[in-house]
């Protein structure tokens, strides 16, 4: 056996080292180890995220230590891009308190926050006011926003669509009331009295809802609608949907790079800074005011962190850690979650 190792290690000798490496790499390209490598390399960069992250929340400036002040504060809210210091804000810090959230770095976290502080600087937290929510999933705000005073109507594809199985699979579909019913925020037969449910395709909205609420809200929605075009369609849509003086809140997937390619069709779009752009002067003329845009990316260390495949629920055989997730990588592009509002005209 040593024999047979002094003549192997004199054949290694003989090589050249640049021989020897290309064979190395040779083997790991046909055995599939690079690929695997990849992903052990994405997953290392999720733990080092996480590590990040664990300052931040063990110095209370987000997470379980963090105070959650009991007054909400207005800051003249706009559109913006989801980014590290809102997540340390005053305003977001408050409705993660009031909706039972932990003020986490993750943009959903972020969403729900965007929309409830828009609809808060617009006075639409109030009794008697009625609401619109498309493709609700499992969401929080219909029983929160019922738990204000407002009458809210949740609508989600309708559950024989074809479209609506991928959402049923993972339990994010909104066919049922009790999927968006909170015990935590409301009583059931004040919800009952307050909520209730209709299949809606967001690509063809029922004429009958024209001019029937003060708010309507879509949080990471529109960039399921099939493609660039419809998500663009339907939020000018929707806004028939108001009453005069309404306000519409949404949030999407945005695409950092204003000039690189973008998803434009499927199941997910990416929408870029053109398109908002575009979206911005339709409803100008069809006479609505989108709130200024702030197309600012933020200055945080988590702001730079591009979270990377595989996310909770992949079969995975390490366990996932908790990175960062402000931004991600959707097929190589870098992504975050952008927050719209927009005023009905009189």
């Amino acid at each position: 056996m040593l024999r047979r190792l002094r003549s192997i290690a004199r054949g290694i000798r003989r090589l050249e080292p640049g021989h020897f490496l290309g064979k190395l790499q040779s083997l790991e390209v046909t055995s599939g180890t690079v690929a695997r490598n990849a992903e052990l390399a994405a997953w290392n960069s999720k733990v080092l995220g996480s590590a990040m992250a664990s300052q931040f929340y063990e110095a209370g400036l987000a997470g379980g230590l963090a105070p959650l002040p009991p007054d909400p504060v207005e800051i003249g809210f706009g559109g913006r891009l989801c980014r590290q210091e809102d997540i340390e804000s005053h305003w977001l810090r408050h409705w993660c308190g009031q909706i039972g959230f932990v003020p986490m770095y993750h943009r959903k976290v972020w969403e729900d926050c965007y929309t409830l502080q828009a609809l808060y600087e617009r006075g639409m937290l109030a009794p008697g006011k009625r609401g619109l929510g498309f493709a609700v999933g499992a969401e929080w705000l219909p029983s929160f926003l019922a738990k204000r005073g407002a009458k809210v109507l949740a609508t989600d594809l309708d559950p024989n669509d074809l479209r609506a199985q991928a959402w049923i699979a993972v339990d994010q579909h909104g066919g049922r009331l009790d999927t968006i019913y909170k015990p935590s925020l409301i009583e059931i037969d004040t919800f009952n009295d307050r909520v209730s449910l209709r299949a809606v395709d967001m690509n063809a909205i029922p004429a009958d809802l024209h001019g029937e609420f003060d708010f309507l809200w879509s949080i990471c929605s529109l960039e399921h609608c099939g493609s660039i075009h419809q998500g663009l369609d339907f939020v000018v849509e929707a806004m028939k949907c108001l009453r005069p003086g309404g306000v519409a809140v949404h949030t999407t997937e945005f695409n950092m790079n204003p000039d690189g390619p973008t998803i434009e069709s499927g199941a997910t779009v990416l929408f870029q800074r053109r398109h908002i752009e575009e979206l911005e002067a339709r409803l100008s003329l069809a006479g609505h005011r989108m709130l200024p845009m702030d197309f600012g990316t933020g200055n945080g260390i988590l702001d730079q962190f591009v979270d990377l495949p595989p996310y909770p629920n992949a079969n995975w055989p390490l366990p996932i850690p908790e990175p960062p997730h402000l931004r991600l990588s959707i097929q190589g592009m870098v992504a975050t979650s952008i927050g719209l509002t927009v005023e009905r005209g009189e």
